[in-house]
């Protein structure tokens, strides 16, 4: 047909016709024309139907019904869609319903998360951001430091006094206060006055020769509930700067540090702090202050000697230069050598300064006569060097100060050629005294030369850190690049911690590069805990968008990071829970992953949450998921009653956790049920007889017995001391040599459990001659999996299983695979396991505290008091020497802690203060299997029916029955045996 005798209508408009015939032929092509017209339209109000857009179904309006309809024909209309009247891309929403709430805005404005502090770069001083870079590519020069501690030791101090030396700062960076604690960055910190996450900066730090040191500092929480991140410090360094208070001395969280440095063979630096709390507080005269921090540092190496092996030159000794001495609320630190150092600017004196230092600690007099040092006291009066040369002029310098005698401060302060501007004269003492300290002893250089000397750099060190932490073959070409730090070898990079962004929606990724070079667009492997290069199942591949270096406070990026340093990676937070290892994704040799942390505790205190609108509980389970990502301790997950719960270290820790959770990860209000503990199963004789289990075809067979392992193998096996990995020999000469095993019992163990380090084994103690080997070794991998089945849900309240060794004694195993699949063998090697185990006289255990309590010589029987009731202990109460305190150490159950600490300063007025870290397991008392126990409601049971109470409660709790029901497990022959042994008893008696 002609188009061109139509209009755009369908309209015929062309010449007249000539003939009838033709006519006919044209009408006919036009009837053809306007049907398919009409049948594209309908097609056309279909689809306009289908998206929603406005537009009547109805085509036989009149033009007047329909505003904007289009003629076709006489009796159709076209409506056109809302793309073609506003454009392509056009969104229509169509609602049935307003059903949005007047109160609530249509749109909601962003909700600012108030995590942080406000983010404020100060500017450097000593240094600029390209001489920082500069330094991160020499990694000779650098030092990777955690400073760790006990709570309130001085830790964020020390960390102050550095940012101040190193930076300009605001008065906008300083508290109402005057404090700054600079490292405290979440606003929770600032509030509470103590640290609660680990923060790492980065400073260039000049030695006592002018020397510029990249220092690396991890600033460390001292609450031992916070003890995790501790751990993850330490995973980052190479070395460890210790901070005591000279008040306080060694505390619980310092021996924990200490014990988690010599595991990780980290060297020690020890750092006095607080050295003005001595003339201020205390009051001491010079020499009794001098026995005080001789006594300090010895308690130090009391607790490094033990652990040391011998070698002398880890313990700490000021003439060695391992130790420092610090004041950082005045501005000053100082090692021997310093001191020194300062004796030779004022006096003018070119004497041997390195030897003056070694003469300033120690039974050493200085006799002024013949200007000599003599080991034997010249008179009783006469002091010691440390005494005349070092502390006698710092008591000097604050009696001046403090005395408020401007003359004869600014008279002093000319003598050692320091003068301060007039205005300082007017501060109040405290800034004097800061001010003055500050100009006479300069920068923390001797600080600076004790951790250059002492920790080894990052070169040096990191061949030792991949030795101890990878656990792939030492001698494969990768670990070569890794040991050496060679920035052009593949790239890997050791993730440890995870840090929130400031909106909590997403994680950036802190870790140390071991090898190669990252740069933000890099494409990289993100190998999970539970990779493996036979299961790479927990491995995915992410793009790097950001590279920074990690400055508390600030970041500073960074256009390429080499091997060596710390960076903060963001875009892989998405499959990282805890810690992970990244690798270039090209990388295609096998490549195992760093081991996960190793924890100094555990988490044994649970809360189970829930939404207070149901509806919104999916908020709620992706809150869980950050705080499992924010907090290295911390375990959320689903009980089979349904509840969520999270697992943590203590009360503080929980509460922590909870704040998070409501006000960071989730807008949702959560509402938290009571606390409870974590408990343990355990077996404490050998099993009565020995049970055994069929799989439900009847072509299978095994016999067990249970009984408890010997006295420490379980915390040895946890601790990592022993592992299941090694060839089968060196694991049987360990049992040989430290537990007195058999030589066949030895090498015939087949797995640890519940997991790799789990604290029960499961050995093969068949003998050839009864049992087909061939057979029973290809189900070994099935009778393992329902082993770490069964001790991961014991049977008594589906707590996991501890200090239980499992022997398989008999097998009969099918001939035909089939018929010994994993489908029959798996539970019934759970069955067995839990038949075995309830033969074996099950108790409870339950978690156990170490209490640390400071307190005054008057409350000491209030103390024991508030312990007595919560069926507590005490194994010691000393005094500290040079103090008004006395240290109280108990033991106390977990299950007894809740609001011990509120009860102890309600008792001593407020006197007491105490930190609890979980310690150990220990058996509960009585029987959890006996029935004659009545359990009156609203009652407290008796001790030896504690066992009985809380089973039934935990049972009730957990949605299971009452009691433990033998014929769950035990098969008919069992019960049938059970029974004859019964009566044989019974006729016996």
């Amino acid at each position: 047909m002609d188009e061109s005798l139509y209009d755009e209508f369908g309209n015929y408009i062309g010449p007249a016709l000539e003939s009838d015939e033709e006519d006919q032929e044209v009408e006919e092509e036009v009837e053809e024309d306007l049907d398919d017209a009409e049948a594209q339209v309908n097609a056309r109000m279909d689809m306009v139907q289908g998206n929603g857009d406005v537009g009547p179904t109805d085509m036989e309006e009149d033009e007047e019904e329909g505003a904007g309809a289009v003629v076709l024909h006489e009796d159709k209309k076209y409506y056109p869609t809302a793309e073609e009247v506003y454009g392509k891309e056009t969104e229509t929403l169509v609602m049935d319903e307003d059903a949005q709430p007047l109160e609530v805005p249509i749109i909601q404005p962003i909700k600012a998360k108030k995590l942080e502090v406000a983010e404020r770069e100060p500017q450097t001083t000593s240094y600029d951001t390209l001489f920082l870079t500069g330094l991160m590519a020499t990694p000779e020069l650098a030092r990777n430091v955690a400073i760790v501690g006990h709570l309130h030791h001085g830790k964020t101090r020390v960390m102050d006094m550095l940012v101040e030396q190193t930076h300009s700062l605001g008065q906008e960076f300083f508290n109402p206060d005057g404090s700054l604690r600079f490292m405290d960055t979440r606003l929770d910190e600032q509030e509470r006055g103590i640290s609660l996450k680990m923060v790492p900066m980065s400073l260039v730090l000049q030695s006592s020769t002018g020397k510029s040191y990249l220092v690396n500092l991890i600033d460390t929480p001292g609450h031992i509930n916070f003890n995790d991140e501790v751990s993850a410090a330490m995973r980052m360094c190479d070395g460890v700067l210790l901070v005591v208070d000279v008040v306080e001395g060694v505390m619980v969280s310092t021996e924990k540090a200490v014990r988690q440095a010599m595991q990780e063979n980290l060297p020690i630096c020890l750092l006095i702090s607080k050295m003005d709390r001595l003339i201020t507080e205390l009051k001491l005269p010079p020499r009794d202050a001098y026995f005080k921090l001789r006594h300090t540092i010895d308690e130090v190496n009391a607790l490094i000697q033990p652990l040391a092996g011998g070698r002398e030159e880890l313990l700490m000794d000021p003439v060695r230069g391992n130790v420092a001495f610090s004041a950082a609320q005045y501005g000053w630190s100082f090692t021997l050598e310093q001191f020194a150092q300062l004796y030779c600017e004022v006096y003018g004196e070119k004497f041997n300064h390195k030897e003056f230092a070694r003469r300033l600690w120690g039974d050493l007099w200085f006799l002024p006569e013949t200007r000599k040092f003599v080991k034997k006291a010249p008179s009783s009066e006469a002091e010691r060097s440390f005494i005349q040369f070092v502390l006698e002029p710092i008591y000097k310098i604050h009696g001046q100060v403090l005395g408020e005698n401007d003359a004869s401060v600014k008279g002093m302060l000319n003598d050692l050629g320091i003068y301060l501007k007039p205005s300082a004269f007017s501060k109040d003492v405290r800034p004097l005294l800061k001010e003055a300290c500050t100009n006479i002893f300069g920068p923390a250089c001797g600080l600076v030369d004790m951790l250059a000397a002492h920790v080894p750099s990052v070169k040096r060190a990191t061949a030792d850190k991949v030795e101890r932490c990878y656990t792939g073959p030492q001698d494969a070409q990768i670990v070569q690049f890794m040991k050496t730090s060679n920035p052009r070898g593949p790239l890997v990079i050791h993730i440890a911690k995870l840090f929130p962004k400031r909106d909590c929606s997403s994680f950036d990724a802190f870790g140390r590069i071991f090898s190669g070079t990252v740069t933000p667009g890099d494409r990289v492997r993100v190998l999970g805990e539970a990779f493996t290069p036979d299961d790479e199942e927990d491995s995915t591949v992410a793009e790097v968008t950001s590279v920074w270096v990690y400055q508390a406070r600030y970041r500073t990026p960074l256009n390429k990071a080499v091997a060596g340093n710390w960076v903060l990676l963001e875009g892989l937070d998405a499959t990282i829970t805890k810690t992970a290892t990244v690798v270039a994704e090209l990388y295609d040799d096998d490549i195992h992953i760093f081991k996960p942390l190793q924890f100094q505790t555990q988490s044994v205190m649970k809360i189970a949450t829930e939404p207070l609108n149901p509806s919104e509980l999916p908020k709620m389970v992706e809150g869980l998921r950050r705080i499992n990502k924010s907090y290295p301790l911390a375990v959320t997950k689903v009980e089979e009653s349904g509840e969520h719960a999270i697992l943590g270290t203590g009360e503080m820790y929980l509460d922590s956790i909870m704040k998070d959770l409501r006000e960071l990860y989730t807008d949702v209000e959560v509402k938290v049920a009571d606390p409870v503990v974590s408990f343990c199963e355990t077996a404490v004789e050998t099993s009565s007889l020995k049970c055994f289990a069929e799989t439900p075809n009847k072509r299978n067979k095994l016999t067990m017995i249970a009984e408890p392992l010997e006295k420490g193998l379980a915390e040895d096996i946890e601790a990592g001391t022993v592992n299941i990995s090694w060839p089968r020999r060196q694991l049987g000469d360990f049992f040989q040599t430290k537990y007195d095993w058999d030589v066949l019992a030895a090498r015939s163990i087949w797995t640890f459990g519940p997991d790799t380090q789990g604290p029960n084994i499961l050995l093969d103690d068949t003998l050839p001659s009864e049992v087909d080997k061939q057979a029973l070794l290809a189900v070994r991998s099935s009778i393992a999996q329902g082993f770490q089945w069964g001790t991961r849900e014991g049977p008594l309240c589906d707590e996991p299983i501890r200090n239980v060794k499992f022997k398989i004694l008999h097998a009969n195993v099918a001939d035909d695979p089939l018929m010994r699949s994993g489908g029959q063998i798996i539970p019934t090697s759970r069955r067995v396991c839990y038949s075995a185990f309830l033969m074996a006289t099950p108790r409870l255990m339950e978690p156990v505290y170490y209490v640390e309590i400071q307190t005054p010589a008057d409350c000491i029987a209030s103390i024991y008091t508030v312990l007595g009731k919560r069926r507590g202990h005490v194994t010691a109460d000393v005094p500290k020497p040079g103090t008004p305190i006395f240290i109280v150490r108990a033991f106390l159950p977990v299950l007894e802690s809740f609001g011990f600490e509120t009860d102890l300063r309600y008792h001593t007025q407020g006197q007491a203060f105490c930190q609890s870290v979980f310690d150990h397991w220990s058996i509960v008392p009585g029987d959890p299997l006996d029935r004659s126990v009545v359990l009156r409601p609203l009652e407290p049971a008796p001790i030896q029916a504690l066992a009985r109470e809380l089973m039934v409660k935990m049972r009730r709790r957990k949605g299971m029955s009452e009691d433990v029901s033998i014929n769950k497990f035990f098969d008919d022959p069992m019960l049938l045996e059970l029974a004859r042994q019964s009566a044989d008893l019974t006729n016996m008696i």
